[in-house]
């Protein structure tokens, strides 16, 4: 039996279009499409009579299996019905233009010259479109947030992973909890009370795809459409993507050498709902928050009802001293949300991280949570419960620590040697990047674009403010480059310059 159709083939059938074959594929499934596209069109009108099986098969110089196989199939799709005496016919609940009728074609990736209707998408997800960003297509020098991924356990992990994957029961392949698993949650309450000096009971954590999963839970809570919520200026692009995607209105509040300026922000918006800062690491300029401006954006939180998201995206990586205590240890009226990830500690694909909510808000960062994905994957909480408890993430925190340092020390080394006087280096003393400040007359995102196309990946500055008075320059990230490839990148960075 033949069951494909070597050359294109167009053959009249008196009572319907000419019906061509393309090759494309079993012959039924050619038939099956191209009557789809005749009724989807209006070239089929519903009602109308069709071949029947062994007049087609004959027309077409094919078997008739594939043309039953075919009627068949559009029986089932409801594009065709028979009636006893009348033969087959096209169905005739099809709407008569056609413009209603499923089609099993391959989508088009660009509308139609002339579409029936407009091609809307949320006003507010069309805002937050970006250009392209070919700075971000390289994993080099200088790619900001992804840590040194070859100095990473894999051993350790692969091993833990597999201890999971292979005495895998029930629990681990259903839905789980919400919340995260919770001898996860355990560690993770255990881990923030040692390091971070937070207040933070397993029964408060919820686990999450990342930090900025984690801010995407924290809007859907806690705001509506209209709210008013400090962002810092400069600050964290995914911020204003996860205040928008729910119609809250981001007040651009200051960032200096102290970290959010508190004062400009009660100026601009006395009553906001929610303040979003970084204060243990400011993004993109590094700032650490002063002790008076968090008491103050305490003060204002609690006699405002406000609340405030602190994301904690790299605190673990402190040169010079201890890791600033977070910002929720000091929260005695419970209006901070604790959001921190492993994507910068581990590896970015993980996708877990987690947030510490005011036991009162559980219901609806549950209720958020859900709506949003449900819950994270088992497996990848399990293994990184083990990886915890065994001590392998405080050792993994300690190397990385020490090599976070000498990589910062040697980019900043380069910077000296290479381009003095051309970058001004800030916020150095933590994290896995750096910003350094160009000259005025240097557009920052021409350079970018320039860098990428030499092979070197650099953040521009410019982008991360909102407003009017912008500052140019670059931020740089160190954690996945050696000190031989740093040389380099800064080395053909002074070129492109």
């Amino acid at each position: 039996m033949t069951t494909r159709q070597s050359v294109t083939k167009r053959v009249p059938t008196g009572l319907v279009p000419a019906i061509a074959l393309d090759g494309g594929g079993p012959i039924y499934q050619q038939l099956a499409e191209w009557f789809r596209r005749a009724i989807a069109e209006g070239r089929l009108r519903p009602g109308q009579r069709v071949p029947s099986t062994r007049a087609l098969a004959g027309e077409l110089g094919v078997s008739r299996l594939p043309v039953l196989g075919a009627y068949e199939q559009l029986h089932a799709e409801g594009y065709l019905e028979s009636f006893t005496g009348a033969g087959t016919c096209v169905a005739a609940a099809i709407p008569h233009e056609g413009a209603g009728a499923p089609q099993r074609r391959a989508p088009r990736t660009t509308p139609a010259s002339a579409p029936s209707a407009p091609r809307r998408v949320a006003a507010r997800v069309a805002a937050m479109a970006a250009p392209p960003q070919s700075w971000l297509e390289s994993q080099g020098a200088f790619r900001v947030g992804v840590p040194a991924l070859d100095h990473f356990p894999h051993g350790v992990w692969s091993r833990l992973l597999s201890r999971h994957a292979r005495h895998v029961g029930a629990d681990a392949l259903v839905y789980g909890d919400t919340l995260g698993y919770a001898p996860l949650r355990e560690a993770i309450a255990e881990y923030l009370a040692t390091v971070r000096a937070a207040h933070a009971g397993a029964g408060q954590i919820l686990i999450t795809s990342g930090a900025q999963h984690g801010l995407q839970i924290c809007a859907h809570a806690l705001l509506d459409p209209g709210d008013r919520a400090w962002v810092e200026e400069p600050g964290y692009p995914g911020a204003h993507q996860a205040l928008g995607t729910v119609g809250a209105l981001p007040v651009l509040v200051p960032v200096d050498a102290e970290g959010l300026d508190v004062a400009a922000g009660i100026r601009r918006a006395p009553t906001a709902r929610l303040a979003y800062v970084t204060p243990s690491h400011q993004f993109p300029l590094g700032a650490t928050l002063s002790a008076a401006r968090r008491i103050e954006l305490l003060q204002w939180a609690a006699r405002t009802g406000g609340w405030i998201v602190e994301d904690d995206y790299d605190s673990e990586y402190r040169y010079g001293s201890r890791p600033i205590a977070a910002l929720q240890g000091l929260d005695a009226d419970a209006r901070v949300i604790y959001v921190g990830t492993f994507s910068k500690v581990l590896f970015p694909a993980l996708r877990l991280g987690y947030l510490v909510a005011p036991k009162d808000l559980l219901p609806a960062f549950r209720a958020s949570r859900d709506a949003l994905d449900t819950c994270s994957p088992m497996l990848p909480q399990r293994a990184l419960h083990d990886f915890i408890r065994e001590g392998h993430f405080a050792r993994h925190i300690r190397r990385m620590r020490v090599l976070y340092a000498t990589r910062r020390a040697a980019l900043q080394a380069a910077i000296q040697r290479h381009l003095p006087g051309t970058l001004q280096v800030v916020g150095a003393e933590a994290g896995m990047q750096l910003t350094a400040l160009l000259p005025p007359e240097v557009d920052d995102v021409a350079l970018s674009l320039r860098a990428a196309q030499a092979g070197v990946s650099v953040r521009p500055l410019s982008p991360c403010y909102r407003g009017d008075v912008k500052r140019n320059g670059l931020i740089l990230g160190y954690g996945s480059v050696d000190e031989r490839a740093i040389e380099e990148g800064v080395r053909r960075l002074r070129r492109c310059l």
